[in-house]
């Protein structure tokens, strides 16, 4: 377990963290949401020791291992697979099919394994750091958005990977969905403090916007409170008679605490701007062939044809051609074979993160956005970096001095500015927090052109595609259906999702025999037996406090009419006794709703960690 005591962090007059206080207990996987700026990474810092904190108490057990990916390229052996074996345990050092199972979870081939590390590209280079931090298997593992360099497919396999995590975890990510499989609790960063609940993003949003409104409404009935208490004060200040409860009055306005109106979190909202299109078919794509050599082409007589308003994703692991078809529909290729024919109104916006040449360095942020399109006045170019997240003096920023992940969202600015119905758009959550990832999925939803788009985030594919284009098992197909329709229909297959999935569900590690489906029900059934042998108890305890609770009410309602008629009687015992047996009926309430609170926190969190095994369960069953 670690603990933060009354934790104070700030950079100049700007407060991170004033006095927080958290603990992150033993095997708790755990979101940390918050909004960009607001103190994510430097909470992350302060965890590895790369960061001072100003006041307060960060504390950790002996010998307890931190984990996290590196982000300098520091190799030391002459394979990928001998680089990996490097942060084996000490009792695993010869487990090399381990390290086998986790690379090719991440994507690395065979032939990857006996490559140098410093000849990877640089995205697969930060996997084999994220591979050596898992292997290493630390007492808390920080994963700062993990998803970011990895593909659709092994998205999909850190996620079970995570789940049989047996340690504590503490995730960043931009990815709603992603965190939501995984956490068994959810910590936020909120107006300079730190909160944690059991469960996942949905709630602890929802809990915070119930806190809010419940401040203010207390705040409005304080100020309703003070003006009566003040009005009686001015009123009866010279009433000799009334001097004890004037002065006692202004006590009471002396301790009362003032409650500043909250400041308003301004929500991301944004559009995009739609050019107006009468036609039906925006875009037909007839035996389309490309290939950078001859030996392996990226797709051959590829067919399909869109109409307006649809929406199409390209998903499919990385090194298969997505964003290559990508860049040939936006018309930055050409096809080696093939054509692809446009309707003439069609005007498209084409996002893609690594074309930065579009930009002009010697332009401040704000300026742009702003030459953008003709008509695009200096407050809207504003408005759209702030939604960007270039808020304040962060828009007047030179390009020349911004970070690749900065100058991307520069880009995505730009054609947000731009009317156009078309949007080809590859991987356009990446480099934006939570809130702003949804903003854009609301935009690209209410945008009323046509949209194209690679993504590996599933919770982009569930809301919006209507149709696929698949890059599987070394070709390409169109689907013709939502992304729970194909995965319905088999989903993914045959690729290093499956792998690694095989071995997930050996009996030993070492080299055990798989399960099969028979053995992963039986399990599955063993584990709704436990799930109701340790939930039923607590459920039982809930119901008997709540009966009893109800049953109390009734008789305190009871008691108090008796009392009401012993007093117009004058019938003194009879008074003692229905006070004795009012108080007893009070404390038995009172100790009732302490077991409750108790009761409630236990059985949330079981039910958290029996949701998660069991979906871990069935998925591994669907793979089976």
């Amino acid at each position: 377990m670690i603990a933060l005591e009354n934790l104070t962090k700030s950079y100049g007059d700007r407060v991170l963290f004033d006095r927080v206080s958290v603990k992150i207990n033993p095997k708790e996987r755990i979101g940390l949401v918050g909004r960009n700026g607001h103190g994510k990474t430097t909470l992350f810092r302060i965890i590895i020791g790369e960061e001072e904190y100003d006041s307060g108490t960060f504390s950790t057990p002996k010998n307890y291992r931190v984990g996290h990916v590196r982000q300098q390229f520091l190799f030391h052996e002459n394979t990928v697979l001998a680089e990996g074996m490097r942060d084996l345990p000490p009792t695993e050092k010869d487990h090399h099919w381990k390290v086998e199972k986790i690379l090719a979870g991440l994507g690395f081939s065979s032939l990857d394994l006996d490559r140098r590390p410093n000849e990877l590209s640089g995205g697969f280079q930060v996997r084999l750091n994220l591979a050596k931090v898992l292997i290493s298997e630390p007492d808390l593992l920080l994963l700062d958005e993990p998803t970011n360099f990895l593909d659709i497919t092994s998205i999909r396999w850190i996620e079970r990977f995570l789940l049989n995590w047996r340690h504590e975890l503490l995730l960043i990510t931009h990815d709603r969905s992603f965190m939501d499989k995984i956490v068994t609790h959810t910590m936020g960063i909120h107006r300079n403090k730190i909160r944690k609940i059991a469960g996942i993003t949905e709630k602890y949003y929802a809990q915070i916007a119930q806190d809010e409104e419940v401040f203010e409404k207390t705040r409005q009935n304080e100020e309703r409170r003070s003006r009566e208490i003040e009005q009686f004060i001015t009123r009866f200040r010279a009433k000799a008679r009334l001097a004890g409860l004037v002065q006692s009055r202004v006590k009471t306005l002396a301790k009362l605490e003032k409650k500043n109106r909250l400041e308003k979190m301004r929500d991301l909202e944004f559009s995009f701007r739609t050019k107006p299109f009468r036609g039906k078919h925006v875009l037909g794509v007839h035996g389309l062939f490309f290939a950078y050599s001859k030996e392996k082409p990226l797709f051959q007589n590829l067919e399909f044809s869109l109409n307006a308003g649809e929406r199409l994703c390209v998903v499919g692991p990385n090194g298969k051609g997505k964003t290559t078809l990508l860049r040939l529909l936006a018309g930055r290729l050409k096809p080696i074979k093939g054509e692809i024919s446009y309707h003439p109104d069609i005007s498209n916006g084409f996002y893609e993160q690594t074309n930065v040449e579009i930009l002009n360095n010697n332009h401040t942020v704000v300026q742009e956005i702003q030459c953008s399109h003709p008509d695009m006045d200096y407050q809207q170019a504003r408005n759209i970096s702030g939604a960007m997240l270039f808020e304040g003096d962060e828009a007047l920023k030179k390009i020349s001095v911004l970070s690749g992940g900065e100058k991307a969202r520069v880009i995505l600015g730009k054609i947000i500015a731009t009317p156009v119905n078309l949007l080809l758009l590859d991987e356009p959550g990446n480099h934006l927090d939570m809130e702003s990832c949804d903003a854009l999925l609301a935009a690209i939803d209410d945008f009323e052109g046509t949209v194209i788009m690679v993504t590996h985030n599933e919770m982009f594919l569930h809301a919006l595609a209507q149709r696929l284009i698949v890059f599987q098992e070394d070709r390409v197909s169109v689907f013709d259906g939502t992304y729970q329709d194909f995965l319905n229909k088999g989903g993914w297959r045959d690729e290093n999702l499956d792998k690694p999935a095989s071995q997930l569900c050996e009996e030993t590690i070492n080299g055990g025999t798989k399960r099969n489906k028979k053995a992963l029900r039986r399990q599955r059934s063993e584990v709704l037996g436990e799930r109701v042998r340790l939930l039923k108890p607590i459920e039982q305890s809930i119901a008997e406090a709540e009966a009893e609770i109800e049953a109390e009410e009734e008789r305190l309602t009871e008691m108090s009419e008796s009392i009401a008629i012993a007093a117009r009687e004058q019938e003194g015992t009879r008074i003692a006794e229905l006070s004795r047996q009012i108080h007893q009926s009070r404390s038995s309430i009172e100790k009732r709703f302490l077991e409750l609170e108790q009761l409630y926190p236990r059985k949330e969190a079981l039910q958290t960690e029996f949701d998660g095994r069991l979906a871990e369960l069935e998925g591994l069953l669907t793979l089976s």
